[in-house]
């Protein structure tokens, strides 16, 4: 039972959150997917996370900003994607929408057994998913190298191939939004996934695949592109 005004409840060191934002955090906590809002995690120029409580676990909750968002490359992105040909260039629209892009792809992922954060819940801008780590937010793979390399490039590549299997192009791979999980990667960030069918599809899975090639090369390990590359894709 909510004893507190959503206004009390979600004010933040930084100050208080816009009306449409308190509304839509409220409907959220109410309807379970989170209890509190506690620490900022990551605060970015298309959005903020936090991680809540729910229960006796931690989530994470990623509000996409409404007014500072660069809403012009989103949807330069999202017009492409079939699932998104009606949108119009209109910023609330394109925000909500890449929101709920985000929101879809993570359910793809968790269909495909992509190591991903589970999605918990969606409304507006808000996606609340499940948080990865133990005592601490597990860290990206910028921040922590893996002590086996090798092995850590190769779950990452089979993970891409489960998202391709299932459909999906993660479209933004980095050493930044893959986690580095008690040795095990983690992808994260899909706000950028998009279909196969997507016209541009196989040019972001190249860019993802010559990210990461390119990452691990710096640190000694390294793929032929071409091979890996056919091996994502199969005999297509």
């Amino acid at each position: 039972m909510v004893t507190l005004t959503y206004q009390e409840r979600f004010k933040t060191i930084k100050g208080v959150f816009d009306e449409f934002t308190n509304r839509t955090l409220f409907q959220l906590q109410s309807s379970g997917a989170f209890d509190e809002l506690h620490t900022p995690l990551f605060v970015g120029k298309e959005s903020n996370v936090f991680i809540a409580s729910r229960g006796n676990d931690k989530v994470i909750v990623k509000i996409y900003r409404m007014q500072n968002a660069d809403f012009k490359r989103m949807y330069d992105y999202i017009r492409k994607d079939p699932r998104y040909e009606f949108l119009k260039n209109h910023r609330r629209q394109i925000i909500l929408s890449w929101a709920q892009r985000e929101f879809k792809n993570l359910k793809k992922s968790e269909k495909a057994k992509v190591r991903s954060p589970k999605v918990i819940a969606w409304r507006n801008h808000i996606i609340v998913e499940e948080f990865i780590g133990d005592d601490k937010p597990a860290p990206p793979l910028k921040d922590l190298y893996p002590k086996n390399p090798k092995k850590f490039l190769q779950g990452i590549l089979e993970q891409i191939n489960k998202l391709y299997q299932g459909g999906v192009i993660h479209g933004d791979l980095s050493s930044f939004n893959i986690l580095n999980h008690n040795e095990k990667p983690v992808l994260i960030d899909y706000s950028q996934g998009t279909l196969l069918k997507t016209p541009n599809s196989e040019e972001l899975l190249k860019r993802d695949l010559k990210n990461i090639l390119h990452f691990f090369k710096k640190i000694g390990i390294e793929e032929d592109y071409e091979k890996v590359f056919k091996r994502i894709v199969g005999n297509d």
